[in-house]
Parts: C-alpha cells; sequence; structure tokens
C-alpha cells in the first residue's frame, strides 16, 4: 500500500515540471495523430495505435499524468474525429488505461513479462468488461453476443501490442540512459 501511495505521490509531483507538461502535450498530439489510423471494423471493433502514447505516458511519468493524458485525449480525438458517439464510459477507460500503465510501469525496470502483464490486465479489465460493457448500453448488443469476436481480437492483438510497447519503451530506455550520460 505504501508503494502505491509514493507512486502516486511521485507522479503527482511530475505534474510540476516543464519538461512533463511539454512531454505530456507532445505525447497528446502523437495520440491524437495515431488516433486518425484507427480501422473500424464494424461498430464493436477497432483497431489502433494511439495505447502506444498512454503507455509512453505511464511509463515516463506515473499514474496520474498517464490518467489525465488518457482522459485529454479521448476528449480531444473525440471532438477532431469522432468515431461515433460520445460516451463518458470509453473517456474513463482512457483514464484507467493511462492510469494502470503508469502504476505498473512507472519507474520500474522494463521486461517483456512486466510490459505483457500490464497489456493482459488492461485487455481484461478495460478491453473485454468494460469496453464489451459500453457497446451493449450503446448498441443495445448482449455482452454475451459481443464478448467472442471481441476477445478474438484482443487475443490476436495481445502478443502485437506488448512486442509494440516492450520495443518502444525499452528503446526509449537506452535513449534516456544515453543522454544521462552525456549531460
Amino acid at each position: 500500500m505504501t508503494t502505491f501511495i509514493s507512486t502516486l505521490k511521485s507522479s503527482a509531483r511530475e505534474i510540476r515540471k516543464i519538461s512533463t507538461i511539454t512531454g505530456a502535450a507532445l505525447l497528446t498530439a502523437m495520440n491524437t495523430v495515431l488516433g486518425y489510423f484507427t480501422i473500424m471494423v464494424g461498430n464493436f471493433l477497432k483497431i489502433g495505435f494511439s495505447y502506444l502514447t498512454l503507455a509512453v505516458a505511464g511509463f515516463l511519468y506515473g499514474p496520474v499524468i498517464g490518467g489525465i493524458l488518457g482522459g485529454l485525449s479521448d476528449i480531444l480525438n473525440y471532438v477532431i474525429k469522432p468515431t461515433g458517439p460520445f460516451f463518458p464510459g470509453f473517456t474513463f477507460n482512457a483514464i484507467l488505461s493511462g492510469f494502470i500503465y503508469g502504476l505498473i510501469l512507472y519507474k520500474k525496470p522494463v521486461s517483456l513479462l512486466r510490459v505483457f502483464l500490464t497489456k493482459l490486465l488492461l485487455v481484461i479489465i478495460v478491453d473485454l468488461i468494460l469496453t464489451t460493457t459500453w457497446l451493449s448500453i450503446l448498441y443495445g448488443e448482449a455482452f454475451i453476443v459481443l464478448l467472442p469476436m471481441r476477445a478474438l481480437k484482443n487475443l490476436i492483438m495481445l502478443p502485437i501490442d506488448t512486442t509494440f510497447i516492450y520495443f518502444i519503451i525499452s528503446r526509449l530506455t537506452k535513449i534516456l540512459k544515453t543522454e544521462i550520460k552525456h549531460q
């Protein structure tokens, strides 16, 4: 419990730094750009890569900034390029995703297993349970009808998403370590 509280406090202190605000703004812009490359497969499935910016924000700045960036990015993406009706549940999903990435990845050693478990947790909680519930409410389809196709999509995308996140964060870690050595 003390680790959880100290992680939240450390992440909250990040917001005072100009470099954090600048980095978060850049990640928000990148999230919006990546949102343009989202592929809609009907009303119930979409494939996109904007989760990468949430993972990086969580890794760099922690759960507080990750959650804020998730919420702001979701609203901004909806305003710029809506892909269906606005539903606050999806904004909650984005906040929760950024928060979970930050909670598990912030100031922790990067490993493929840690990234995989983080993404697996997000798939189960956010993608399969919450998103399927929101889609069921929005479109009047039964949860159990939507779940199989969403589970299949997430089963296929889980190793791909994990690989992308791990590759980006591990490269980012090397760049940051090199930058620190040269200062």
